[in-house]
């Protein structure tokens, strides 16, 4: 039975003191929730904040993500992070192919797949990200971009491998817009998305969690996660608010 998963990806806010307080909220939150030890709570930190968020949320359910990571050990790589760094901080999850890291900084589903595969090495779980552009979805091109990043992104990844990756689906135009996919276009795409695995990993596709990450909010997350193939969100603003974030939490209750 696949797992559901409620991850934040705080992108570029907060600083360490801010992370402090939040996940400290966050964390009083969740204890007083019933039922969360069913489902996996994670947050993802800029890295100046990581080593901070990772004791705060000590003896808790809430797991820390990093937002990114470069794929060698060590080396001359000025101004990345190795996962050597990010496993000895105790971070647990790494978000991988962002549109944002698509988009703005040109990362090809090789480079993404080298990055997935180096984060296994590592014992850590990836959250790989895909998703079309509006463009894509108006021209009936999304089945086609999406089937594209998985085979190209996994490609090489083991069947038992992927038991350790979470795939969140993020329609680009439905990210930071405040539009979103209606419950059943996402459930349609999430649908196609276990399809694609199914035909690399075979059974295991069913064990593997999909999560939907397009502007979930308290006030559409219950409808998006009772479609049966959206197995949680990777939550973007909503997350940034202990609240909001709790909020999503009881919905997937």
């Amino acid at each position: 039975m696949r797992k559901t998963i409620i991850a934040g990806n705080w992108k570029m806010n907060k600083t360490n003191k801010e992370t402090i307080i939040i996940l400290t909220e966050l964390k009083e939150n969740v204890q007083k929730i019933d039922g969360t030890d069913k489902i996996g709570i994670i947050i993802g930190t800029p890295f100046t904040a990581l080593s901070d968020a990772v004791k705060t949320t000590e003896n808790s359910n809430i797991k820390i993500a990093a937002q990114n990571v470069y794929p060698k050990e060590a080396g001359a790589y000025t101004g990345e992070i190795s996962p050597l760094m990010l496993k000895d901080i105790g971070v647990e999850y790494v978000i991988l192919g962002h549109s944002e890291r698509r988009d703005y900084f040109k990362e090809s589903n090789s480079f993404i797949n080298e990055k997935i595969k180096c984060v296994l090495s590592y014992e850590m779980s990836p959250i790989f990200c895909i998703g079309e552009q509006l463009e894509d979805r108006e021209t009936g091109k999304t089945n086609e971009v999406i089937t594209t990043q998985i085979k190209e992104g996994l490609s090489g990844i083991s069947s038992e491998e992927a038991k350790n990756i979470i795939v969140a689906y993020e329609p680009v135009w439905a990210i930071g817009t405040g539009k979103t996919a209606t419950p059943e276009i996402a459930e349609e795409t999430h649908k196609e998305i276990r399809k694609v695995l199914k035909e690399m990993f075979g059974e295991v596709a069913e064990e593997m969690t999909v999560q939907y990450g397009g502007s979930m909010k308290p006030t559409n997350a219950k409808e998006l996660l009772s479609q049966k193939n959206i197995d949680g969100g990777l939550i973007g603003g909503a997350s940034l608010n202990a609240k909001d974030f709790s909020d999503i939490i009881k919905a997937a209750l």
